[in-house]
């Protein structure tokens, strides 16, 4: 039976979405037309459409009674999770060959790292790229050559971006193929402990390089519970992925047959057949809220409360901060892994994984099981993992009980009875807080502002020892019409080592945080941002802030008259809007919506 408050918010969503979806359904229905999309072509057209195919795929195409998938590619070998789909057009050609079906490279899609651009200029890049990736696979699919689409890509922006994008084009059945998680190398707590002691200069560069490579090692996507990781579970709980194919390993024999499978599965679903499975036919309110609660159950990345909002605007669903807030209420956080835990995903897949969470989360009636997924109808089919037997995929029960109570845990016997994020509001704004990763005891701090405007400005003053008490560090001006958005990763060891000396610490930030936010409580996001004249620019160093996770409550307590009377800050230093692209970014910080509103140009 479904849980009656998740009954609650799933309608209360279904009622702010009814114009906006009615509208994208309707966009949606023009777009569909009997037979092959390629069937409308003019001759000419289709001709440039095949030209490079060999004779045999040409016939095919030409006659248009058997399915022609279209492949967004996000594949480049500079990102490790990625490298692994090079390979990956002419497994899913041999295995559309195979039943009949043609595929093509439709198109490539940019991926760039947040573990490469940290603390750069490039970094000011990422945010956008989702939405450059949004509209690149609309410009893939848009040749209307192709009857379904599979989309690979698995890293922070690109999933979204694909995801959006994809969306646009929601007549089309669309399965998300990745590439798996690298195996396991140095453990996470050592790899902190590590980053940290960097940070207090009692390690040098030699030392950090050594770690950071025997943590990221191989082909494959990074093994904390970052937003990769975190776009790969919710592909599984949304229905997009076939079952199971989140977190096997790059490179063997079952990862490649799940991307076998997963290219077949396409072409029995498509309009030519009898299991027609358009995109916009599964995701919708009860999908998106499956994604939430999935994300809230496992801790996932904090970078969702803005991705996801984005990606359910572009199938005309209306989502808010305050529903993440009330569905984190209701759903208990079952997963230590990495940040909120040592454990890394090769260890929750080996403890039930996606299969076991999902199931867990179902039978306490936390999820919506009558949903259309690319398996099928009904979320039951991702309790079952997959297997090869002689070669060939098949799929047993899910582990009924966790492997490790360490890292995953069931329902009624939760690591906490709330999921791992809040929606903080007061006189500052509003903005979320990751609480999952941090001790209860940290959950509410009142402590003086120190303010900056980057994160070179907190090391340095962390660097000449003036961080040596209670603060509240204020970070302005890293919002998405400031400066893109970037992560300020950079700040979570230097706020970690304050912690740990028993000060009283938080940061209060309109910027963003990765899916690795940590042990310090974090108030990120917060909107208006200080380039909008949010109130985040009243803040002077001093002023007495309240960061408070447990009541829900970012203020300044600072007397309501004085506080009227105050005047903005202007930005000490004019941000650069030149030099690594960003001045090719500058039409999309002029038009960018505030985080609650998803930050995106659309």
């Amino acid at each position: 039976m479904t849980h009656p408050v998740l009954q609650d918010i799933t309608a209360r969503i279904v009622e702010r979405s009814s114009n906006s979806r009615r509208a994208y359904l309707s966009r949606i229905e023009a777009m569909r037309s009997d037979g092959p999309q390629r069937g409308q072509l003019s001759c000419s057209n289709l001709a440039h459409g095949f030209a490079a195919c060999d004779g045999d795929d040409k016939q095919v195409l030409r006659l248009a009674e058997a399915a022609n998938i279209g492949i967004v590619n996000a594949y480049n070998d500079m990102l490790s999770a990625h490298q692994p789909l090079a390979a990956y057009p002419d497994i899913i050609r041999r295995a559309v060959h195979a039943v009949g079906c043609t595929a093509q490279v439709a198109g490539g899609v940019p991926a760039m790292c947040d573990g490469v651009t940290q603390g750069t200029p490039g970094m000011e890049l990422s945010l956008f790229s989702r939405d450059i990736i949004a509209g690149a696979t609309a410009i893939a699919l848009s040749h209307n050559m192709f009857d379904g689409a599979l989309c690979l890509g698995v890293c922070d922006k690109i999933v979204p971006g694909l995801l959006i994008g994809a969306l646009s084009f929601g007549h089309l059945p669309v399965i998300f193929v990745p590439a798996g998680p690298m195996p396991s190398g140095l453990g996470n707590k050592e790899k902190a402990a590590i980053r940290q002691a960097y940070a207090e200069g009692k390690v040098g560069s030699d030392e950090l390089l050594a770690a950071e490579s025997a943590s990221y090692h191989a082909p494959g996507t990074c093994t904390f519970y970052g937003t990769a990781n975190s776009n790969q579970m919710l592909m599984e709980a949304m229905g997009l992925h076939i079952p199971g194919a989140a977190f096997e390993n790059p490179g063997t024999p079952l990862r490649e047959q799940l991307t076998v499978t997963a290219a077949q599965r396409l072409c029995k679903i498509t309009a030519l057949g009898s299991q027609y499975t358009p995109m916009a036919e599964v995701v919708d309110e009860k999908c998106i809220v499956n994604a939430l609660v999935t994300l809230l159950a496992t801790g996932g990345s904090t970078n969702h409360s803005i991705h996801w909002i984005a990606v359910a605007r572009a199938a005309g669903v209306v989502i808010d901060w305050q529903d993440f807030n009330d569905l984190s209420a209701i759903t208990p956080l079952l997963a230590r892994i990495y940040p909120n835990g040592s454990a890394d995903v090769n260890h929750f897949h080996a403890a039930g994984g996606t299969a076991f969470v999902l199931r867990t989360l179902l039978q306490a009636g936390l999820l919506h099981e009558d949903v259309n997924t690319v398996w099928g109808q009904g979320l039951g089919h991702y309790t079952q993992v997959p297997q090869l037997v002689d070669g060939e995929l098949s799929y047993a029960p899910g582990q009924a009980s966790s492997g490790n109570p360490d890292i995953l845990r069931p329902t009624e016997d939760p690591f906490e009875r709330e999921g791992g994020l809040r929606l903080l509001s007061g006189n500052l704004g509003r903005c979320i807080i990751k609480t999952s990763a941090v001790a209860p005891q940290h959950w509410v701090v009142e402590a003086p502002a120190r303010v900056f405007e980057c994160q070179e400005e907190l090391k340095r003053a962390f660097e000449a020892g003036e961080l040596n008490s209670d603060v509240v560090a204020v970070v302005r001006f890293q919002g998405p019409r400031a400066n893109g958005m970037p992560e300020l990763h950079k700040l979570t060891p230097y706020l970690g080592i304050l912690q740990d000396r028993g000060q009283q610490v938080a940061l209060v930030t309109d910027g963003r945080m990765s899916g690795a936010s940590g042990k310090v409580p974090a108030a990120i996001h917060l909107t208006p941002e200080a380039l909008a004249e949010g109130p985040i620019g009243k803040v002077r160093d001093g002023d007495i802030i309240r960061v408070d996770a447990e009541r829900g409550e970012v203020s300044v307590l600072v007397p309501a008259d004085e506080w009227q009377k105050r005047r903005q800050a202007t930005r000490k230093s004019q941000h650069s809007a030149y030099g690594m692209g960003r001045e090719l970014f500058a039409h999309m910080r002029n038009v960018v919506s505030e985080a609650e509103a998803g930050a995106t140009i659309f």
